[in-house]
């Protein structure tokens, strides 16, 4: 067993698990991953022949995406264990691992609508359904999480994504942009979307809506910088309707919505950067044992040692604060500004850190043969996606 895999706290079932997981990341997701970057169409990487399907079928055997089903673990048992496979899928792969939590964000949803046939076919044991988070818009990004901000009552502030109530259904349009994780690929959503459009982002609701029906089209799979292997695309709307009892989470409690999602994603985040940070270092790590320049190893390079050193540290710190806001969400989400704290810290340190993994690679860093200049690009995503650090920072500071 790898030294790294062991987490103090956990039963002997945990760590179990967390070892599982961990070849799973290994042997599965990192090899996957970097067959998907290497993709020159990101079209292909949701073709029906992309080893993207063989990784979530995997997945879904492991069974962790139903880890609190698991009654013989204590909640503060289950949220370390929690945090710790976040890590390890981010240590696979970010882009995978995001690709993978947030197909299961729509279950959180699902039991809501009281609708049993829904359920079974969407969130079931044996579904193999594929969700998405449809919150970022083309007009509007990291401004429709920033719920502490006077804009996001503004009527004047137009959402490009509307439902209005006919009788006893929604009815849905608009688009969901192009950054929506799975967009291109889910099976069902949950929709963060404006009611009736005139009460700006704040009179918003959450509705469960099947995007296999008529009405629902995609945009092409996004190209991007990083994070290539987790399909990414625009959802539009066209006179979608739904069962109002479908639209689950209405005006009155949306605010408070936002907000628990919001620091629960950001937790989430936290963590799986910190396995991108640690990857970076581990590979860095490795590699300067193996690199003889000036008749030594790098290692033995006083300046090596010293970055080296940093790296370690950066990484420790961030997963001790990852942890501790894990620890938090126990009984239910953390306090956002804790969330949005580790968010921004872990996510910039995984950046760092890849950043001077990179250094310590040289030349070789910069070719593509070698996968630090991959874990950097993947990395660097991460300070955008799930709300732009700097859009965070502001609501964070406004909940002190």
């Amino acid at each position: 067993m790898e030294s790294h895999t062991t987490e103090a706290g956990l039963s002997p079932e945990g760590q179990t698990i967390l070892e599982t997981v961990h070849r799973f990341a290994r042997d599965v997701m990192r090899p996957a991953g970097i067959q998907l970057d290497q993709l020159a169409d990101p079209a292909d990487v949701i073709a029906p022949d992309s080893v993207l399907w063989d990784v979530h079928a995997g997945y879904r055997q492991l069974g962790v995406h139903q880890l609190g089903d698991f009654e013989e673990f204590e909640p503060a048992e289950l949220s370390l264990l929690s945090a710790a496979i976040n890590e390890e899928l981010g240590w696979g792969d970010s882009g995978l691992a995001i690709s993978l939590s947030v197909s299961g964000f729509p279950r959180f949803f699902g039991p809501l609508t009281g609708d049993d046939e829904l359920v079974d076919r969407y969130f079931g044991a044996d579904s193999t359904s594929i969700g998405c988070w449809a919150i970022t818009e083309p007009d509007h990004g990291s401004d429709t999480l920033s719920f502490t901000e006077a804009s996001f009552a503004d009527p004047a502030v137009k959402a490009n994504c509307i439902a209005r109530r006919d009788g006893d259904d929604y009815v849905i349009n608009g688009t969901k942009a192009a950054w929506v994780s799975n967009g291109t690929i889910a099976d069902v959503a949950a929709l963060f979307c404006s009611i009736e459009g005139d009460g700006g982002f704040a009179k918003g609701g959450v509705g469960v809506v099947p995007l296999d029906g008529p009405g629902v089209s995609r945009g092409r799979p996004l190209d991007k910088l990083g994070q290539r292997a987790l399909p990414q695309g625009e959802i539009h709307f066209d006179e979608v309707r739904i069962p109002a009892r479908w639209m689950v989470i209405d005006p009155e409690v949306y605010l408070f919505t936002v907000e628990s999602v919001l620091a629960m994603a950001n937790a989430h985040m936290g963590s799986t950067f910190v396995g991108v940070g640690r990857a970076a270092y581990e590979l860095a790590l490795e590699y300067a044992h193996e690199r003889v320049q000036g008749g030594v190893r790098i290692s033995d390079h006083a300046a090596v040692r010293t970055r080296l050193f940093k790296m370690f540290t950066k990484v420790e710190a961030a997963r001790s604060l990852a942890r501790r806001v894990g620890a938090m969400g126990i009984d239910g989400p953390p306090e956002v500004k804790y969330s949005i704290a580790s968010k921004t810290f872990c996510t910039t340190a995984g950046f760092e850190v890849a950043s001077e993994a990179l250094q310590i690679f040289g030349g070789n860093g910069l070719a593509r043969e070698y996968p630090i200049e991959k874990l950097l690009r993947d990395a660097r995503a991460s300070m955008i996606e799930d709300g732009c650090n700097e859009m965070l920072s502001i609501v964070g500071g406004a909940k002190l």
